[in-house]
């Protein structure tokens, strides 16, 4: 069988992760971090592709890595629709969703599925990208809100939560996937919190509805959120970011670093402390209200993302949830094996690789709750 060469990317908006695969095994990989300087010149995430996919192309190049050697190129994506899991191949209709102006919230991770695609164009590659931030496999009765016109839907660190509940599966529990319960919380900047049920991830609490973090303001009164919007001057891109980028901890204290926070608290500092514990307070809240779903039958609750690494948070979440079931700290990130992992199964014929162009077309109705309602919010839109 020949070696499969894959390119995987993940682009963020100061940095951009990059690693090579030859099957399984990792032979490079390099983060690119971008200074201030060079990301003030553009004003546009769009605006920075030329540049970004050249810093991409001279690390390959500085570490002999030939382009036509890569035989699959897999990215993390974008804001991209309602879609199930698993891979979904780039194409012109995907870059053209992703790239859309009336997207106020595009994300760096864009760019990767755009230098994606520019191999795809130039070498007739697989360019695809997997779990996505947009995948969606709520069951029906969890998507129902008091609102016809602004159902429940998921969205977030699917990729992550995954890998983790997949790899917790195969090397705790000794199951298959698809036979196993799992709450899987993923802990950063942002979080989710996600319920896996036989391979299918029916449920979730997404940072906007649920725990706050370190940067968004999570779950509040939705009256009061209404009052604030109108009575506050901010524009609709300002009240966005106010929740989306500078709530949570930011809010409170000034700072995202959660390690500052904790070295706060040890200061003494009485304040820093309500205001982490109240948040890992809501993460412990969320993780049980997700176990009344399947009647608290839960194989293992996953810890993972950067803050699961604090053991002060961790110690205390699970104090509030191992009654439901044994608590598995899996810190950190695994989003680069995940990405590979997943372009591999494509290329061995292992995975299909989804059309883009019939799930945009069916993305509506499967959040659709009221016939005939067009749902308000769609994800991403």
């Amino acid at each position: 069988m020949a070696t499969e060469r894959i390119l995987v990317l993940n682009l963020g908006s100061t940095s951009s992760k990059i690693s090579v695969y030859d099957d399984e095994k990792e032979i490079f990989k390099e983060t690119l971090r971008h200074t201030q300087e060079e990301m003030a010149q553009f004003d546009d995430i769009l605006d920075q592709f030329e540049f970004r996919k050249q810093k991409v192309y001279d690390a390959l190049a500085k570490n002999g890595i030939e382009e036509s050697s890569i035989t699959a190129a897999c990215s993390r994506g974008g804001n991209i629709i309602a879609c199930p899991h698993g891979a979904i191949g780039i194409d012109e209709e995907m870059i053209a969703y992703l790239t859309r102006p009336e997207d106020a919230r595009k994300h760096a991770s864009l760019l990767g599925s755009m230098i994606a695609y520019d191999l795809h164009q130039k070498y007739g590659i697989p360019a695809l990208i997997y779990d996505a931030i947009g995948t969606d496999e709520m069951q029906p009765v969890a998507r129902v809100s008091g609102m016809p016109e602004i159902p429940r839907y998921t969205v977030g660190h699917m990729l992550n939560t995954r890998a983790m509940a997949i790899r917790c599966a195969n090397e705790v529990l000794h199951k298959p996937f698809d036979e196993c319960t799992f709450i899987v919380a993923h802990l950063g900047g942002g979080s989710s919190i996600r319920l896996f049920h036989n391979g299918i991830n029916i449920d979730c609490v997404n940072d906007d509805e649920g725990n706050f973090t370190p940067e968004r303001g999570g779950g509040v009164s939705c009256k009061d959120l209404i009052t604030f919007c109108y009575t506050s001057g901010l524009d609709y891109k300002s009240a966005m970011k106010r929740m989306h980028g500078e709530g949570g901890l930011k809010a409170h204290l000034g700072t995202t670093d959660a390690i500052e926070v904790e070295k706060r608290i040890e200061a003494g500092d009485e304040y820093a402390k309500i205001v982490y514990d109240g948040m890992i307070y809501q993460i412990g809240k969320d993780i049980a209200k997700l176990s009344a779903v399947v009647s608290g039958k839960v194989d293992r609750i996953i810890l993972t993302g950067g803050i699961a690494y604090s053991k002060y948070l961790t110690e205390k979440v699970e104090k509030m949830v191992d009654w439901i079931a044994p608590v598995e700290e899996m810190p950190g990130e695994y989003e680069m094996e995940a990405l590979a992992g997943g372009a591999l199964r494509v290329l061995r014929g292992e995975e299909e690789l989804q059309n883009f162009g019939e799930i945009k077309a069916s993305a509506t109705d499967r959040i659709r709750i009221c016939p005939g309602v067009e749902p308000y919010h769609t994800p991403n839109n």
